[in-house]
């Protein structure tokens, strides 16, 4: 049985993002010949973290794992340990986000990203969830043989929840957002595009946790309380995951006008069950839809476009229906959560059987 420790930070039952990625590694561990256990950087201020390090090492060495997967959303807190004392046991670096985060300022983005590539030197592999984060660690010259994309399974989850209804609510088509109410995922820009939309076209829902970022969570509220928004717009907040897969198989499609989405879980999700896809052309969505293919990929910013791009596809019921068939079979020839688990563990074992080949 092959031991595998992962470091994150804070508490790993997270159902977002890298938090569920990993979870679902650790649901799939067994079937794949291992077993994956969690320990914690506990989250405080940034330049404070880094001296958990030992204290978190020490935890994570007494198992006496085979490897420590790093999540590259703690390698910052990690790299002056690494730098002082660098564990024999072969560390894997598992990256959700590119050198120096995606949600930081200017300043700290710059620190985060120094300790961050400090701590991946200690790597034997990085595995990338993503094309779009190997593309951009290649251009950081990361070498080609260093790296693995390893990225998030296509399949929401093994149940569905009940039907939502009616989601069109009288209207000709029913537009699905799922996301946090954060800066970076483009809430605002959307319903700024979605109130050029003719009001009989569409119905947008928004599921996601609204209270992730309160001050952005504010602004929202306050232009969904418009009257060019009025009934137009429904919010659902958090939901389970069943729940959301509910929705991908009720809307008829899928936008969401992120700037920075190291993967972009979702739209592969929603493809998979047949949904259109619409956002920006940024991080990864080009390399998961082609424009008027799968869907509309939009110029970052453009808002006229993204409404157009809306507005057509709520009018347009076979455009939908030939892009929703597109989009499933592209994202059917993406992997499933079993097989990201299979590459996520061969992966580790891979580092292991270098380590073992170098001493």
């Amino acid at each position: 049985m092959l031991s595998v420790l992962l470091i994150t930070l804070g508490d790993p039952s997270r159902l977002t993002g890298g938090y569920l990625f990993h979870r679902r590694m650790a649901d799939r561990a067994a079937a794949n010949g291992a077993r994956l256990r969690f320990v914690s950087f506990p989250e405080r201020p940034f330049l404070l973290s880094p001296l958990d390090g030992p204290r978190v090492f020490r935890r994570a060495l007494a198992s006496r794992p085979d490897a420590i997967v790093l999540d590259s959303i703690c390698t910052a807190q990690a790299a002056p340990y690494l730098r002082l004392r660098c564990p024999r046991v072969p560390l894997v670096a598992m990256l959700h986000q590119p050198p120096g985060g995606i949600d930081f300022g200017p300043l700290r983005t710059r620190v985060q990203a120094v300790l961050d590539q400090d701590a991946y030197r200690h790597a034997r592999l990085l595995l990338a969830a993503s094309e779009d984060l190997r593309d951009q660690l290649l251009q950081a010259g990361v070498p080609a043989a260093r790296l693995r994309v390893v990225p998030p399974g296509r399949d929401v989850s093994s149940e569905v929840g009940p039907p939502p209804g009616d989601l069109r609510r009288g209207r000709r088509a029913a537009l699905l957002c799922v996301g946090n109410w954060m800066a970076r995922k483009g809430i605002l820009p959307l319903l700024e595009a979605f109130a050029h939309v003719p009001a009989d076209l569409a119905t947008l829902h928004l599921v996601g946790d609204t209270a992730v970022e309160p001050r952005y969570a504010a602004r929202v509220h306050a232009r969904l309380a418009r009257a060019d928004l009025a009934g137009r717009v429904v919010v659902h907040g958090a939901i389970s995951l069943a729940e959301v897969a509910a929705f991908y198989l009720a809307a008829d499609a899928f936008v969401l006008p992120s700037m920075k989405e190291p993967f972009g879980t979702v739209y592969g999700e929603a493809m998979a069950y047949g949904l259109p896809v619409l956002g920006w052309r940024a991080g990864n969505l080009p390399h998961l839809a082609t424009d008027g293919v799968e869907g509309f990929v939009v110029e970052p910013g453009d808002l006229p476009g993204l409404a157009r791009a809306m507005a057509t596809i709520a009018a347009d019921e076979p455009l939908r229906r030939r892009m929703g068939e597109a989009a499933r079979r592209r994202a059917l020839a993406r992997p499933t959560w079993d097989d990201t688990a299979a590459l996520f563990f061969g992966a580790i074992r891979e580092a292991i059987r270098e380590g073992r080949t170098e001493k």
